[in-house]
Parts: structure tokens; C-alpha cells; sequence
């Protein structure tokens, strides 16, 4: 049996100690043939080391490590290119100085490996030195190899000011390599998110940007097929559904794929948890949505166009393109409106919407001592049928919050906020939950499913709907009739909050009959 390659992004390795490899070496030959300078962002272990590995090799014109793959016979093997690569992935720079001395050693190993000397004393000017020395030394133009080019810039992105002062030196070294046009066969970089070219690549304007290219879809993650064939001896056993259920559905543009990290991790260990989610905490995106005033309800279904998904810089983040970017939401749909393409994003899958919601109600609540409890106790409650199970529950919950928690945030006292909470109780649990779920006649607040039972939920905030009855809207718009054939037990609940108590003041229920 093959071995998983968990962790290692190094193509020979992979090829020559027996370990599993989904063959990405087609893009590289559709790449070469295909223009000079190329990006890609995808989420952070994604692959995109390997496949910068795998370029390296090819271009080095290592020819045995390629043999049965489908680059094999689509590559001249007599003709190697140098190459420099470069990666920003180790360590954290927290300044510009940091940078320029972390971009000096990554050149002095290049250079002592070649045999070739620099004279310039600039960062810039040291790099296009090795571009000129190393074409002149081999008699080929150069290939120019750059991976997590932006992690520099966002290892201090809740620092500004270090973030601009970073990005400015990035942007003058890779001024270098439009400058050294004559001299450069291939460019590819890499990251996590795209900055816009005024602000980082103003002097490298010629990238192809591939990220959204759906020929290029599938070039980091593992297909449907991939999982299939390439992991067939480590399947037996494992429910296929549920894996793709929990870490399928990342969308470039092109066919879903299945985050790596997580596949290698749980054929590994043979069970279903938050593998990739628990390698990078999101604090800085979890306030972002807390300041931009984002209901977690709303995740489901964001709209953005080309600019939202597209580029942001240090001095304008939006949640949206932080989300995507960063793989916390994926393509769902993709529409042409008028002269734009519209994008519609909702979560990729289980891991990724598990995982955030309960990040986000930890920041929503100021309580998550008591979360684990009362989410376990949540759980008990719908497997068994109990709606008035859960009135004490959530009030407990919004009683432990404390009441200077309430002042700080902006959200509180809204119907959204509470809405959110227990939107985020729920999917943290990993159920079947949608928001703002529309029917023909109109848009239900919250739908919670396990098993053969729906829970219909309407949320009302008495000091802002004082005539409103969250119960008696349900049965009066006849929300559950889309669901009446689906078989199942269904309960209408009406929840009530005031903002003033700061808790629930109205709780009501009843089990809707198949036939009314």
C-alpha cells in the first residue's frame, strides 16, 4: 500500500519513497505552453508548495521522477532551465528590515548552490544580478519560482503599518521581474490572497491571473476522481458521502474539489474532525465580521462581484473577499448580470461551517465556558423530540453572557443577534440548518434538521416588533407546507427576546400536523 503524504510538499520526495501523488503535471506543460507569468491564490494548505515543487523539477528537467505521469510525454526533457526558487512560507517577518534580510539569505543559498557571485548590495538589485548571472552561466532564460509571496504582508495584516511598510518592500523586489523580461522563461507565484496590482504588483502588471480560471480549477485540492482512484487501497471502509459532506466542495471556477490536508489527515486517522480549520485560528477575520456588523445567518449566501472576490489591499479588507480568499466560502454559483459576473458564495462544506460558526459564537456570546455544556445538552434535546427542552437552555445561555459584554458590542439587542446565536448553536453542532430559507411565501427565519424531524424557528424582537407574534407568524404564512412531504415530524417555534432583559420573554410551540 501507498503511502499518505501528509505534510510533504516535496514532489521527489513523493515520487520516490512510495507515497500516493494525484497527477497535477498536466497543468504544467498547459502552463509552460500557455504564456510567461502566471498567479495563483488558493486557502493555505492547498497544495500549492507541491505543485511549485513539481515546477522546479519539471523545468530542472528531471526526467525520472515524471515517468507513468502524464507530463512524461509532453515535455522536452533535453533542454533544463535555472531555476529560482523562492519561499516566503517559513517564519514570520515583522518588519521591513526582517524582510530584506530574510530575502538576502534566500538569494546567498541560491547563490552559493550556483557558484556564482553578486556585487549589488540591494535586495532588488541582488535579484535581478542572479537573474543576469545565472541566464549568462547556463545559456537559457531563467524560471522564477515564488511561493506565499503574500504571507509576509498578512503575518502582519493587524498591524498596518508594518503591513504597508512590508508590501512596499515586496513590491520593489518584484519590480524585478517585469524589469528582467528578457531574460525570464516562466514566473509563477503563489499565496493565500490576491493584493491588488496597484499596490503590490504596479510593477508587474503582465501576471496571468489563473486563480478563477477554470481551466485551472483543479490544479491544488483532489477531485472526485482522485479520491477514487489515486486513494483506492486506504477506502475501504470509509463512507463516501460523508467525506466529501465534510471536506469536498471548494469551487475555483471549475469542478468542487476536496481540501488535501483534510482527505491525508482523516484516511490517517480514520476519523471526521476539523483538520484543516484547526491549523490557522481566524481571529483577525472573526473580528472583521464582528466590526462590519455580519450576521453569521447571512454566510450562507453572500453575493459579490469580480472586485469583491477579486484583490484587496492593507488599507481596505472586506469580509467578503477575506472569506473567499482564505477558503471560509467557496463558488456556489456564478452568474452573468448585464455587463458583470456575479458570484454567490456560501460555505465549501461541514469542517468549514461547523468550525466557523462556533468560532463566531464565542465572539458573538463573551461566554464560551459554558458553550460545550449547553451545545451537548442542545443535541440531547432534538434527538429526542423536546422543543421545550430548549427555553432553558438558550436562557441559561444568554443569562451567563455578562452585561458589559452587551455594551461593547454593537450587534446586541437586534433580532439578527440573537438570531445568530442560535443559528450558531445549532450548525456548530454540524446539522442540517439553513437561514433565511425561502418558500412561496415568503422567507422562514431558521430550518434545523436531524433525522425524519424539522424544526421551523421565527425570531422576533418585542421592543422592535411590540404587535408581533413569532408563533403565530409561522402558522399564518404557512412556512412548513415546502416540507410536508419530505416525511418528517415538523415543530413550529416562536422565540421572543427583549433587548432590555436581554434574554427570551416568549417561548412558544406546537407539532404542525402533516395534513393542516
Amino acid at each position: 500500500m501507498k503511502k499518505l503524504p501528509v505534510g510533504i510538499s516535496t514532489f521527489s520526495k513523493i515520487r520516490e519513497e512510495g507515497y500516493c501523488y494525484a497527477d497535477k503535471t498536466g497543468f504544467v506543460s498547459k502552463l509552460a505552453e500557455g504564456g510567461t507569468y502566471f498567479f495563483i491564490s488558493r486557502p493555505r494548505r492547498f497544495g500549492k508548495s507541491l505543485f511549485i515543487d513539481t515546477l522546479r523539477e519539471a523545468f530542472s528537467c528531471n526526467k525520472k521522477l515524471f515517468a507513468g505521469l502524464a507530463l512524461e510525454n509532453a515535455w522536452n526533457w533535453e533542454r533544463p532551465y535555472p531555476v529560482i526558487h523562492i519561499s516566503f512560507g517559513g517564519g514570520v517577518l515583522k518588519d521591513r528590515a526582517a524582510l530584506d534580510n530574510g530575502i538576502f539569505e534566500k538569494l546567498r543559498e541560491i547563490t552559493q548552490s550556483e557558484q556564482v557571485k553578486l556585487e549589488n548590495t540591494s535586495t532588488n538589485g541582488q535579484f535581478r544580478e542572479l537573474i543576469l548571472e545565472l541566464h549568462k552561466k547556463y545559456h537559457e532564460k531563467v524560471v522564477i519560482l515564488i511561493d506565499e509571496y503574500d504571507k509576509p504582508i498578512l503575518d502582519n495584516i493587524t498591524n498596518p503599518d508594518a503591513a504597508r511598510e512590508i508590501r512596499e518592500g515586496l513590491k520593489n523586489f518584484y519590480s524585478v521581474i517585469k524589469d528582467s523580461d528578457a531574460y525570464v522563461q516562466f514566473c509563477l507565484l503563489t499565496g493565500v490572497s490576491k493584493f491588488s496590482k496597484v499596490s503590490l504588483f504596479s510593477g508587474l502588471n503582465n501576471l496571468q491571473d489563473i486563480t478563477l480560471d477554470a481551466r485551472y480549477g483543479t490544479l491544488c485540492g483532489y477531485t472526485q476522481s482522485d479520491i477514487e482512484t489515486v486513494f483506492a487501497e486506504h477506502l475501504p471502509g470509509v463512507d463516501l458521502a460523508e467525506l466529501k459532506r465534510w471536506y469536498n466542495g471548494y469551487c475555483f471556477d471549475g469542478e468542487s474539489v476536496y481540501n488535501p490536508f483534510d482527505v491525508l489527515l482523516y484516511l490517517d486517522q480514520r476519523e471526521f474532525k476539523n483538520y484543516w480549520f484547526e491549523t490557522g485560528t481566524p481571529t483577525f477575520l472573526i473580528d472583521l465580521l464582528g466590526r462590519r456588523q455580519f450576521l453569521a445567518p447571512d454566510l450562507e449566501k453572500l453575493v459579490a462581484g469580480d472586485a469583491l472576490v477579486g484583490s484587496f489591499d492593507v488599507d481596505q479588507i472586506e469580509p467578503e473577499t477575506l472569506l473567499f480568499q482564505t477558503g471560509y466560502l467557496t463558488i456556489k454559483e456564478k452568474q452573468q448580470v448585464g455587463g458583470a459576473i456575479m458570484y454567490e458564495l456560501s460555505f465549501p462544506n461541514l469542517e468549514v461551517k461547523m468550525s466557523l460558526t462556533d468560532h463566531i459564537l464565542a465572539s458573538l456570546s463573551g461566554a464560551p465556558a459554558t458553550k460545550d455544556k449547553m451545545r451537548h445538552a442542545l443535541y440531547q434535546a432534538l434527538v429526542r423530540g423536546e422543543p421545550d427542552a430548549f427555553r432553558p437552555i438558550f436562557q441559561s445561555f444568554f443569562a451567563s453572557i455578562p452585561h458589559d459584554w452587551y455594551r461593547k458590542n454593537e450587534l446586541a439587542g437586534y433580532e439578527g443577534y440573537y438570531a445568530s446565536i442560535f443559528y450558531c448553536y445549532f450548525t456548530a453542532l454540524g446539522l442540517d440548518v439553513l437561514a433565511e430559507d425561502a418558500t412561496n411565501k415568503g422567507r422562514l427565519d431558521m430550518r434545523v434538521k436531524l433525522g425524519k424531524r424539522i424544526f421551523i424557528f421565527e425570531f422576533k424582537v418585542v421592543e422592535l416588533v411590540p404587535e408581533g407574534n413569532a408563533l403565530a407568524q409561522l402558522q399564518h404564512r404557512r412556512y412548513h407546507e415546502k416540507y410536508v412531504n419530505d416525511g418528517c415530524e415538523i415543530f413550529l417555534i416562536g422565540v421572543e427576546f427583549s433587548k432590555t432583559d436581554r434574554n427570551i420573554v416568549k417561548y412558544e410551540w406546537i407539532r404542525q400536523s402533516q395534513k393542516s
